[in-house]
């Protein structure tokens, strides 16, 4: 007879709660049953008692062999037929079932078979009547899409999306060939000008388009875009946005607007003594002031609406005619976003505040596809490379929009690893797998299509999660999570579609504990991997010669949430984690700090066995005095140009890395403790363009990467 601790794992099973996994170091966990019950309560499925556990053990067979079908099925595009497992209470022969099938393009078929014909691939008694599973072939080749397949067998019906998509992911011609180039990777919010209010913006963003393709650099990579959370615009950080679909509306470039050229008022405001006096203040301060640069923004901005809505709305202007048809085109999704943003300011259903919000969307989406439309101009083979987060804040637009579809109360994290020992809690909701699915996917679908509509590259955070995320119960701790499964075929195939739709490269972001079975389907489907010039190792930890890199991935040295290369070259990152106590003792703290050592050697024999250490007076130095000194120009030059030479696709440099920055954008593991997501690049725009360091560099890569 089964134990109560065995009855409980085939539930989570069931529901897809795997009851262990091996951490990076390969040491195996078991999720402990608090956990289990824990993340089953939140999967809607009562798991308090054994005697739950037992009830819903017994509903589960029934349940699942009840469902004439799954409600979304992933197909090839252009096949000469589809499949699709159904599954029947078989009472009396001759029984039939029929489908119709609706494609997006407006066509139609239908068909009605015999139960009988169909293949049987599995057979069970459900409370006395024998159930099978066969396989229902369409012989229809469908085109790429989203399509509704309707079937019928006797009283059983079901309603089936049927997402057929292209074999691979879209790749531009020149990355389609053996072309490998490269792009500068900047935190927007982060940098510095003498025209912004305070915090990077799309303003800045044309500029740096400008600069980077006269570097010759093929992309701009960008943090995530996301709506924040409007009411608390002090939450700083792009990967806990109110809302995946929409934009951050402090990334609005005020002065670019056209009726900020038109409203007298509005110029007259941004012109006083002291209005001007707050934006130099907010320009010269160290950290972005997220509330001071809210409250100036929206001060005008408001204002700007006011005048759009009596020059152009009243008198149906041109303008006007444009701003309705993005509220046409973006539909309910957007009604939703706007009348949640209305909603938090206590305005409640007012229409004029609802629109204030669309209206701020409006102009947003402009501004960044005058951005994709610059890199476009200048010849950029990728333009926007932008960032899809793991998910959204539990409080924000998103939750509120799609109810039902998040978890109530666990979030997604993940298990510990060397950069953070005690494993990570980021606070989010995750997506309820099969309520998404009962949707058609709708949260996931409209988070691609609105972060690629302007992007000709897309990073997927946390990419892992197509297949499986790491959940963390409400105040367990993120030691205490467990894995929950998702329908990775599914939601492939919906990035494969959307990718060749809006003509857009994917990078799936797969580091940590990846399953060999997601990079194996990530890179069928023409994913590109993320691969770090830190983590790069082999099995004796000695950084891996260049030419070992995967073709079909992009490279870089780090990332937002890692130390910079002159941080990783000092262990500022371990200074740091060690004065805010996030090392569990003494020894971790030294053995990282022996380990950091020899990894600046390490790095230093992989330079020198590739030819590139640098050199004095034509001889190269020495490696073991290049180990204990500073991190030179030339060394920063070397170790970029070595990365370069990989046969990676794409190459991402970040502007940290080439002038020295000391301090990362993000620690993970912090929130208040660390100025995360708040820092200001060191250099101006104005300061890059005259910066002659990265000239070098840019030369350096464009050798490499001609």
């Amino acid at each position: 007879m089964s134990s109560a601790r065995e009855r409980l794992r085939w539930l989570a099973a069931a529901h897809g709660v795997e009851a262990g996994f091996h951490d990076i170091w390969g040491r195996r966990h078991e999720a402990s049953d608090a956990t289990l019950r824990a993340l089953l309560a939140d999967l809607g499925v009562p798991a308090d008692s054994d005697a739950d556990v037992d009830r819903e053990l017994a509903a589960t067979h029934p349940r699942y062999w009840h469902r004439l079908a799954e409600p979304v099925v992933a197909v090839d595009a252009r096949s000469a037929r589809f499949e699709v497992a159904v599954r029947l209470a078989r009472r009396s022969p001759g029984e039939r079932i029929a489908w119709r099938l609706s494609v997006e393009t407006g066509a139609s078929a239908q068909g009605d078979d015999a139960v009988d014909a169909l293949a049987l691939r599995e057979a069970s008694d459900v409370h006395g009547i024998a159930h099978e599973l066969r396989t229902l072939a369409i012989p229809v080749a469908l085109p790429p899409g989203y399509h509704r397949l309707e079937l019928r067998a006797g009283a059983a019906s079901a309603e089936v999306l049927v997402v057929a998509a292209p074999a691979t992911c879209y790749r531009p011609p020149l990355l389609a060939g053996h072309a490998r180039v490269w792009g500068w990777s900047v935190q927007l919010y982060a940098l510095r000008s003498s025209r912004n209010w305070g915090i990077g913006d799309f303003g800045d963003l044309l500029e740096l388009v400008d600069l980077a393709a006269l570097r010759g650099a093929c992309a701009i990579g960008l943090n995530p875009l996301h709506a924040r959370v409007a009411r608390d615009p002090g939450r700083a950080s792009p990967y806990s946005p109110s809302s995946r679909l929409w934009l951050d509306t402090l990334a609005i470039d005020v002065e670019a607007i056209e009726d900020f050229g038109e409203c007298d008022a509005a110029r007259e405001r941004v012109g006083e003594p002291a209005f001007q006096a707050r934006l130099a203040a907010l320009r010269e301060a160290g950290l972005i002031d997220h509330e001071g640069v809210s409250r100036a923004k929206h001060e005008v901005l408001r204002e700007l609406h006011a005048h759009f809505r009596s020059r152009h709305l009243a008198q149906d202007s041109p303008r006007a005619r444009e701003f309705r048809a993005f509220q046409a085109q973006a539909g309910e999704a957007l009604r939703r976003h706007a009348s949640f943003e209305a909603m938090q300011e206590g305005a409640g259903e007012d229409a004029q505040r609802v629109e204030y919000h669309e209206y701020l969307q409006w102009q947003a989406d402009r501004q960044l596809a005058r951005a994709a439309a610059r890199c476009r101009e200048l010849g950029m083979a990728i333009g926007l490379y932008l960032d899809l987060a793991v998910s959204v804040d539990r409080s924000g637009s998103d939750v509120w929009s799609f109810p039902g579809c998040f978890a109530a109360t666990a979030s997604v994290g993940a298990p510990p690893d060397d950069f953070n020992l005690s494993g990570q809690d980021w606070g989010l909701p995750p997506l309820l797998a099969q309520a998404s699915r009962e949707r058609g996917h709708e949260p996931f679908v409209l988070a691609l299509r609105a972060n690629m509509r302007h992007a000709g590259a897309l990073r997927i955070d946390h990419v892992m999660g197509l297949m499986r995320l790491y959940w963390v119960p409400r105040g367990a701790g993120a030691h205490a999570g467990a894995y929950v499964r998702y329908p990775l075929d599914e939601l492939l195939a919906i990035v494969r579609l959307e990718s060749h739709r809006n003509r857009c490269v994917v990078v799936g972001e797969d580091l940590g504990t990846v399953p060999d079975a997601v990079r194996e389907a990530l890179a069928r489907a023409g994913v590109l991997s993320y691969r770090l010039l830190y983590f790069q190792r082999d099995a004796s930890g000695e950084f891996l010669p260049a030419r070992d890199y995967p073709r079909d991935a992009l490279v870089s040295i780090g990332t937002h949430d890692l130390p910079t290369l002159a941080g990783w070259w000092q262990g500022r990152d371990i200074e740091l984690r060690d004065s805010l106590g996030l090392f569990p003792d003494e020894a971790t703290r030294e053995r990282l700090r022996d380990e950091r050592a020899l990894d600046r050697r390490r790095l230093l024999d992989a330079l020198a066995r590739a030819g590139r250490l640098p050199a004095h007076a034509g001889v190269h130095l020495d490696p073991d005095a290049l180990a204990r000194g500073p991190l030179t120009a030339a060394l920063v030059e070397a170790i970029h140009g070595w990365l370069a030479s990989t046969p990676s696709r794409l190459m991402m440099v970040q502007p940290e890395d080439w002038i020295g920055a000391l301090e990362q954008n993000n620690l993970p593991g912090t929130v208040d403790e660390h100025p995360n997501w708040r820092r200001k690049l060191a250099l101006s725009i104005d300061e890059l363009r005259a910066d002659a360091a990265g000239a070098q560099l840019a030369a350096v890569l464009a050798r490499e990467r001609p």
